[in-house]
């Protein structure tokens, strides 16, 4: 199954430089149709990066997620792991969306 994705041009550009292996998501209905194996099309102002998902790594909210997942691959680079924190997320998703849905990381890999 192909699912399509938007994405912000810094987050995008890591991906496809490889600095990002694990996109952040509220795991809503649109995430919870995603399994292992499918493809995932990122768009960023009309550029395309498809990946394909290797493993879903569910949690019942960020806060969680950033205390088990590593960061880097998460999209933070060695500089900001200091200053990494959950809260970066409730930016697009409020605490309230994350105890209604839970989050996910959804982790993978380029398809060249």
């Amino acid at each position: 199954m192909i699912h399509k994705m938007h994405l912000k041009k810094v987050p995008f550009d890591k991906i496809k430089q490889g600095k990002k292996t694990i996109e952040l998501r509220l795991y809503d209905e649109k995430r919870k149709k995603i399994s292992s194996g499918d493809i995932i099309e990122f768009d960023c102002d009309g550029e395309k990066l498809s990946v394909q998902v290797k493993e879903l790594h569910l949690f019942s909210n960020f806060q969680n997620l950033y205390k088990v997942l590593p960061l880097e691959k998460c999209g933070y680079s060695p500089d900001e792991l200091q200053n990494a924190s959950y809260a970066d997320m409730e930016e697009y998703y409020p605490d309230t969306e994350q105890k209604n849905y839970g989050v996910v990381g959804i982790e993978f890999s380029i398809i060249e």
